[in-house]
């Protein structure tokens, strides 16, 4: 627990205001601009899949509709071009666009309004230094009445507050400091807050968990049950950096989460990361559902009790405990205890790519019927100790019909955005290799082709070498009729683990890797 420290007003008073500014090294407008815009994780949904660095036309799905992102880039005809600062400032933390008149809430605003004036101008100096690109915006996909902006002016009477941020003359230089970073820029209410349609105000559930874009931004509060209290600060600060916590925390970041992690709390300093969860630890401990009133789970007599040794427990094991260092724990994980199971159905539905260090996720939902993956995910919240409510909807059936992975063969294929990676796998021949590739041929294929990718040098980790074996794998494989039996999620899953075996331990060579995956995913040797 952060210790609150009280000091003098006047030494306070320029501690704090210089915390943000010095929240980077350099002093040039520029340099800080592009840190406090990683900070605010700007590219995510200013950037398209496949597009240019923040030339916009993202998707941003929303309750009232979609909204594409605008160009954020300095380019005259469709970006920022024709915007002065004063321009920028008033869209920037007052949410009034020059072009289209006021901005809907999806847009965080309400939190870029507690940004300092030597901040916001660091960001626009930053923005109007990279490369201009003429992108056109595409239109929003908003029903009647959500898109008459002019309503917008009710929702910000009633939850907007322009305001900069105010520290606490009561807490620590740390504190505050945490408390700029959470409520400014990092917006982490705008997902981890309950109720998204009203903003930051005081009636959106502070904190305590959330669905953003069909999935469960989890309780982040003290709370030690369904919150971040029984996580030690370096587990949090881990986490935040990495998207898994050493130690007894189980789990692994997935959805925007994982984006956020992998393209800003990556690369924020470590100083800032202890600060953000200093503060994290003042907030009021919330339960966003009681203990008392779960419904009572009998998980000796749970139809998912037999799904899950089925499909799962060769690699989470039947006591939830995962495998160390290669699958984590369902077990006392406190994602899978969060009020909603949206980020569980679409991990079960999508898989997952294999990052810090941990084997990839086959989609074993694909092989699964809805009420299956209702009845497991329903088994898995609630086994072990684990309590949180049960499926009580079409929760599981929606989160099918919302998930497009890869892996799950819902998606197009990724694309490897390592350049150095890429030139390997073209050296070796990579593609030809892969192409009609017979599934028990999969292990001596692997074992003959990752050795000569390590040697080439590449400065990649092993999960991009797994993840960028995969892709190629998709690129030709996807519509080969071969692998039509038993299904292609299932020998895509197959083909990522022998990756993963290949790449982590390659002199076991996966001699027990099954050529598909029939009914359950496999577990990494």
């Amino acid at each position: 627990m952060q210790r609150r420290l009280v000091l003098a007003s006047g030494l306070l008073a320029g501690t704090i205001l210089a915390g943000p500014v010095a929240a980077q090294d350099s002093q040039d407008p520029v340099e800080r601009g592009k840190y406090l815009v990683t900070m605010g994780d700007c590219a995510a949904c200013h950037t398209a899949a496949g597009g240019k660095y923040l030339a916009g036309n993202y998707a941003l799905n929303m309750p009232f509709g979609v909204i594409m992102t605008p160009n954020l880039t300095p380019d005259k005809e469709t970006g920022l071009g024709d915007y002065t600062y004063e321009d920028f400032e008033k869209s920037f933390r007052g949410g009034y666009s020059k072009h289209v008149g006021y901005l809907y809430p999806a847009f965080p605003f309400g939190w870029y309004t507690k940004v300092t004036d030597e901040d916001t101008k660091a960001i626009w100096a930053y923005l109007q230094s990279i490369p201009a690109v003429n992108e056109k915006r595409k239109d929003n996909q908003i029903p009647f009445p959500f898109n008459v902006r002019t309503a917008l002016v009710t929702w910000r009477t009633a939850f907007f507050t322009q305001e900069r941020f105010k520290p606490d003359p009561n807490a620590s230089a740390e504190v505050n400091r945490g408390g700029y970073l959470v409520e400014g820029l990092g917006h982490c209410a705008m997902c981890h807050n309950e109720n998204k349609l009203v903003g930051n105000s005081s009636f959106a559930g502070r904190f305590g968990g959330g669905v953003i874009d069909g999935w469960y931004a989890p309780n982040i509060t003290p709370d030690g049950h369904q919150g971040i209290g029984a996580w030690t600060d370096e587990q949090v600060v881990t986490y935040l950096k990495t998207g898994t916590a050493p130690g007894d925390r189980p789990g692994v970041a997935a959805g925007p989460m994982r984006q956020t992690i992998m393209e800003s709390l990556s690369k924020v300093k470590e100083e800032d990361l202890k600060a953000m969860v200093a503060y994290l630890r003042t907030v009021p401990a919330k339960q966003t559902y009681k203990a008392k009133d779960l419904a009572a789970f009998d998980t000796s007599d749970a139809p998912g009790a037999s799904t899950y040794l089925t499909y799962c427990s060769s690699c989470h094991q039947p006591d939830g405990k995962g495998i160390e260092g290669a699958v984590p724990a369902l077990a006392g994980n406190t994602s899978v205890q969060s009020k909603g199971p949206e980020t569980v159905l679409r991990v079960i539905y999508g898989g997952l790519a294999a990052q810090s260090g941990l084997a990839p996720m086959v989609a074993i939902g694909q092989q699964m019927t809805d009420v299956e993956v209702k009845n497991v995910t329903d088994y898995i919240r609630n086994a072990w100790g684990n309590k949180a409510p049960v499926l009580t909807g079409t929760e599981a059936s929606d989160a099918r019909a919302a998930t497009q992975t890869m892996l799950s063969g819902t998606a197009p294929c990724a694309e490897i955005e390592q350049e150095k990676l890429k030139a390997a796998f073209q050296k070796i021949g990579l593609q030809d290799s892969l192409k009609g590739l017979k599934q028990q041929d999969f292990v001596p294929t692997l074992a003959r082709l990752v050795p000569q990718i390590k040697s080439e040098q590449t400065g990649v980790t092993d999960d991009d070498i797994v993840n960028g074996l995969t892709t190629a794998f998709c690129k030709v494989g996807r519509d080969d009729p071969q692998y039509g039996n038993p299904s292609w999620p299932a020998v895509i899953g197959t083909f990522s683990n022998v990756a993963y075996s290949q790449v982590k331990n390659p002199e076991k060579q996966a001699a027990n890797v099954p050529a598909a995956i029939p009914s359950a995913t496999t577990p990494p040797k």
